[in-house]
């Protein structure tokens, strides 16, 4: 039975297909193929398809991971755990989920979510709707993830973020997802973080999906709900 993790947040922009597309390489990439066949499926509920349309571009022999629209088939959502020939499911959703049979499918079928969360203001309000309203309802695992963090702007941004989080009481993941525009770039040009050229800034960037990959349990063990109350030094590293 396959392990479904989705990235909701109801803003557009947070980083969702990202984070779902470059943790479905790393996961892909680490399990390999069973039967020859990718252990690892990403399924895009957003009706413009961007987690399809970025896998599509890739090289099909190097594309680790298997993909699937369905923004429209809430039947199909609600099968999803009962996929064996997956070890996991990464779920991409859109920002403003106005369709509310995909979202109560997607989430019937979901073992954890992920909340990317953006180090700005801006962002929290989304945020706190999006786990008061429509998660802590329903009792579903959450943790939230510091996404597309600037190290260039100082620390400043992130620590209040951080503190806005543990502030709530909410789950929040130690990894935090830094900003580098090769992420931004990898879409147009057909690659997933697994594909990156060597280098310095390529391995950094990579680094980030390692790391949670492991904290969430990716081949192994997830860690602890809650995340120590660190600070933003050892939260980024």
């Amino acid at each position: 039975m396959a392990r479904v993790i989705a990235f909701v947040n109801q803003k557009g922009g947070v980083g969702k297909t990202t984070n779902t597309v470059n943790l479905a390489a790393i996961a892909g990439q680490a399990l390999g193929t069973r039967d020859g066949q990718s252990q690892v499926l990403v399924v895009s509920t957003d009706p413009q398809a961007s987690a399809v349309w970025w896998s599509d571009r890739v090289d099909e022999d190097q594309l680790p991971f298997d993909f699937h629209q369905c923004d429209d088939r809430p039947e199909d959502l609600a099968r999803l755990k009962q996929l064996e020939q997956y070890q996991y499911v990464l779920v991409d959703t859109p920002g403003n989920i106005e369709d509310e049979k995909i979202l109560s499918a997607t989430l019937d079928s979901t073992d954890e979510v992920v909340v990317p969360v953006p180090p700005e203001a801006m962002a929290f309000t989304p945020a706190k709707r999006t786990i008061e309203k429509v998660l802590e309802p329903r009792g579903i695992p959450y943790r939230v993830l510091i996404t597309d963090w600037d190290p260039r702007d100082g620390t400043v941004d992130l620590e209040q973020t951080q503190e806005y989080v543990d502030s709530n009481d909410w789950p929040r993941l130690l990894t935090v997802v830094r900003h580098y525009k090769i992420h931004t770039r990898a879409a147009a040009e057909g690659q997933v973080c697994t594909q990156y050229p060597r280098g310095r800034i390529a391995l950094e960037a990579r680094e980030d999906f390692f790391r949670l990959a492991v904290e969430l349990g990716i081949g192994g063990r997830p860690l602890p709900k809650q995340a120590r109350k660190t600070s933003a030094v050892k939260g980024s590293i």
